[in-house]
């Protein structure tokens, strides 16, 4: 019965009361059970039930924590999980916000596994980053000759790179005798390393299981016996979410088998590809250097002329000097005459005897200037004209002649430049160094 002094509650207040106490009395617990109900929305939260025999509760995987669970959630599997007792308000759901996820009955291993994983990257035994050969010559083949794994890397091998030299060295590869085969594998094959062992490498594999399955890969000896290869060594374990301490210990590591053959070796349709590309490219650039080269020699034909027009250019030159220079001799010929003459009539228009000598003296002087100056152009406009001669001589076809060569020439006086311009019988001019001849063509040679 409702009092004044005992108001009732409304559902919010009740729901947020019962939500608190839960917080607050039962907080953070481990519980085990069976998955079921499993919901992934959009959202990137995991909702699930956790049951057993005779009962079930609600519980809430947020993203921010689904991240780090390795292990993907399945209906029916058994696991534990470290929660926070809560209750939804609006609902009023009793639920568990959970933490934390591990496979039932695997709480021990797990724990084994953080602390040698610790303890072996503490002593540098994970530090192996050794690139391995690709493709490497010859490929060490470490996993069970029955599993799964072998047939998918051979395969793999077989459709990107038939070229594979591959070895199969078979070995248990789960229970008690996995771990001491592997590293009896390991060793034989650093001793029996051939002199290009720096071309071979060591593929340790096998398909997925259960932690329980792949422990025999979590061993300490195992993982520093990958840490000592000389060989380098590729782990590829299980699924893409199973790591184990052989993965950490190799010099690199694949999610699955298949992903490893993948990475040892090239892919030959892509290499058909990538060298039918570069055909293709070499091809476009050697038909444009063709061009280029075409079009350059194209270029130099045309700049390329005949010694003759060269020649005929030199004596317009010279021609073209030899006027000048006669003109301006001719100017200052004429120049000095006036000049005299005008020295003539002024003398004679003074009448003045010693000017007249004075004026005299000074043509006298004037005239023998005249002359050096005249002389002294003139070896200058003589010295011209011969290294101008001297350059026509030496590109003139006419000096070849000189060195006992001969031009033939035709009826017509055309120059002979090929046997096969002529006929037998066909009577030619041969012009020499000095005089001419007449011959007769009896015979043709090539």
């Amino acid at each position: 019965m409702t009092t004044a002094s005992n108001p009732p509650l409304s559902v919010s207040q009740l729901n947020h009361q019962a939500r608190r106490c839960l917080e607050r009395d039962v907080g953070e617990v481990w519980v085990e059970g069976e998955l079921s109900n499993v919901a992934r929305p959009s959202s990137g939260h995991v909702y699930f039930s956790l049951k057993d025999a005779d009962a079930q509760v609600r519980c809430a995987l947020f993203r921010t924590r689904a991240r780090f669970v390795a292990a993907p959630l399945r209906n029916g599997d058994q696991v534990r999980v470290r929660a926070r007792v809560s209750l939804f308000e609006p609902r009023g759901d009793y639920q568990l916000i959970v933490e934390a996820v591990q496979a039932a009955g695997l709480g021990e291993l797990l724990a084994t596994f953080e602390r040698l994983k610790q303890q072996l990257d503490s002593e540098g035994v994970f530090a192996n980053a050794r690139p391995l050969p690709h493709p490497p010559r010859r490929l060490l083949l470490v996993t069970s000759a029955t599993g799964a794994a072998v047939r998918d890397v051979l395969a793999v091998l077989e459709t990107r790179w038939p070229l594979a030299n591959v070895t199969v060295i078979p070995v248990p590869v789960q229970g008690d005798k996995a771990a001491p085969a592997m590293i009896a594998a390991l060793g034989l094959l650093n001793r029996q390393s051939r002199l290009e062992a720096d071309r071979d490498a060591i593929l340790i594999t096998r398909g997925g299981g259960s932690l329980e399955d792949l422990w025999a890969f979590n061993s300490e000896h195992l993982a520093r016996a990958i840490q000592h290869s000389r060989l380098p060594v590729m782990s590829a374990v299980g699924h893409e979410v199973d790591v184990t301490l052989a993965d950490f210990a190799a010099d690199q590591r694949a999610p699955t088998p298949s992903a490893a053959a993948e990475q040892l070796v090239p892919d030959r349709a892509g290499l058909r590809r990538d060298i039918s590309t570069r055909e293709w490219r070499l091809e476009r650039a050697l038909e444009s250097r063709l061009e280029r080269e075409g079009q350059r020699l194209d270029a130099l034909r045309a700049r390329l002329r005949h010694p003759g027009d060269a020649l005929r250019q030199r004596r317009q030159q010279l021609d073209t000097l030899s006027k000048r220079l006669e003109r301006a001799a001719q100017k200052r010929l004429a120049e000095q005459r006036d000049k005299e003459q005008q020295l003539e009539r002024r003398l004679t228009h003074h009448h003045l005897t010693r000017r007249h000598r004075q004026a005299s003296q000074h043509l006298a002087s004037l005239g023998s200037r005249l002359e050096q100056a005249m002389h002294r152009q003139q070896q200058q406009r003589q010295a011209r004209l011969t290294a101008a001669a001297r350059e026509l001589n030496a590109v003139s076809p006419l000096a070849v002649l000189g060195r006992g060569y001969a031009i033939a020439q035709d009826g017509q006086g055309q120059v002979v430049q090929r046997a096969a311009d002529t006929v037998p019988g066909e009577r030619l001019k041969l012009r020499l160094n000095e005089g001419r001849l007449s011959v007769e063509v009896k015979r043709r040679y090539r």
